[in-house]
């Protein structure tokens, strides 16, 4: 009998044993949820103002909020675990920096801008911090003068139009966003405010590389914009600057690297825009005639059509730019030409002529003419034909017996040769009278 009870004994015994064995790995992997939580607010509210806080290896858990200046960094595998409840962490405080933490699980509600960090103080830091399952990454709201850097931030595994962005910036001002990695979200960086600097991100796998909604004095340089349905848009958004950067947005069909519209005195200075459907979209941009836009030695290259203006607008000038290899140079929606727009000492990889001076400047100018393919840009539904053999032949022989006059797009009067390095002469004004 005492034999059996022995046995009897032994189940629970093992039970015993698996407890301590769990409860052991608990302790002994910090990367592991521990049994109690640790709420991140405790922690916060228990570090004095302008101290640090150091969240050591484990998952900590908000929602939290930051309400004085202090600093929160994180050592290797500190993760903050927002439970899909609202945002994960506010900071309502100025001078806070928020360094090197793991975020996941914010909540996925779009009428509440549900985010991994908000900013609502000022001159807070955000820098090398990993966001992911997070519906938006930064949200900065009324906040100015902050610095979110070489952060690497994802959104929730949902349909694009229902994610979040990488960064939203809503009426906020002297902010800089640079050196970020954005991936899989609604648009990388969102900005609805005035004189923001957006320096050197990577966004993919996007809606909108960058989107400005009346971004007044934004400056976007030197960022890569790959595999976005569009690299930049700005709308209503004046005085921007789009210097610098690489975009490819050949994703589908209607990729486009930078689209305008209604936007004027914008600088487009050195960027790289290539195999996307259309490199450059200008719709009623410029508003005002005077308020001219400037695109400076940018290289638009292996694009479906280089140029697309929406109508024939006053207030475009184009330099030193240079056409390699595109479809089409340039189309003009509703039968209109560019003619209107001012084109000087491009590089044109169509032109035919000759440079027997040697002085780095064709000898004739470079013109632009629509033939049959005058078609497509009539009727979107033809586009579908452009690269046929049908149409390749029947263009060829309209060049050789026009059956209809074809349209002078463009005339660039001074088009540079390319690889010439040599200056122009000065610009003359732009003849509106055409």
């Amino acid at each position: 009998m005492r034999e059996r009870r022995n046995d009897r004994s032994r189940p629970s015994a093992r039970i015993a044993f698996g407890v301590l064995l769990v409860l052991a790995a608990g302790i002994a992997m910090p990367w592991a949820h521990p049994l109690t939580p640790i709420r991140l607010q405790q922690l916060i509210d228990t570090t004095p103002t302008g101290g640090t806080l150091v969240l050591e290896a484990g998952f900590h858990v908000g929602p939290a909020v930051v309400d004085r200046p202090m600093r929160i960094e994180g050592r290797a595998g500190a993760m903050v675990d927002g439970r899909r409840s609202g945002t994960i962490l506010t900071v309502r405080a100025d001078d806070v920096a928020i360094v090197g933490l793991n975020f996941t699980r914010s909540g996925d509600r779009n009428d509440g801008i549900d985010a991994a960090i908000a900013l609502e103080g000022k001159r807070a830091l955000v820098e090398g911090n990993v966001i992911e399952d997070c519906l938006y990454g930064v949200r900065i709201q009324q906040s100015d003068a902050n610095i979110v850097r070489r952060n690497r931030i994802g959104s929730q595994d949902l349909p694009e139009a229902r994610r979040g962005d990488g960064v939203r910036i809503w009426y906020s001002t002297g902010n800089l966003v640079e050196e970020n990695d954005i991936a899989g979200v609604r648009d990388g960086v969102a900005v609805q405010a005035v004189g923001n600097r957006v320096r050197a991100n990577r966004v993919t796998d996007s809606r909108y590389g960058a989107l400005l909604l009346y971004g007044d004095g934004t400056e976007l340089v030197e960022n890569r914009f790959f595999g976005n349905a569009v690299g930049v848009m700005a709308i209503g958004s004046n005085d921007v600057t789009i210097a610098r950067n690489a975009v490819r947005s050949g994703r589908d069909v209607a990729g486009q690297a930078i689209l305008l519209k209604d936007s004027n005195r914008i600088r487009v200075i050195e960027n790289d825009l290539f195999a996307s459907a259309r490199g450059l979209y200008l719709d009623a941009s410029p508003t005002d005639p005077e308020a001219e836009n400037v695109f400076l030695a940018n290289r638009i290259a292996f694009n479906g059509t280089a140029i697309t203006f929406h109508s024939d607008l006053v207030g475009n000038r184009f330099e030193a730019n240079r056409f390699d290899g595109n479809h089409a140079d340039v189309a003009v929606e509703g039968g209109g030409t560019a003619r209107r727009a001012v084109w000087r000492g491009n590089a044109w990889d169509g032109f035919v002529g000759f440079d027997r001076d040697g002085d780095g400047v064709g000898d004739t100018p470079h013109e632009v003419w629509a033939w049959s393919d005058v078609l497509w840009m009539d009727v979107p539904a033809a586009q579908l034909f452009r690269a046929s053999p049908a149409v390749t032949l029947v263009d060829f022989v309209e060049r050789l017996a026009p059956f209809v006059e074809p349209r002078l797009l463009l005339v660039d009067e001074v088009p540079k040769i390319s690889g010439s390095a040599a200056a122009l002469p000065p610009s003359p004004s732009p003849d509106r009278s055409r």
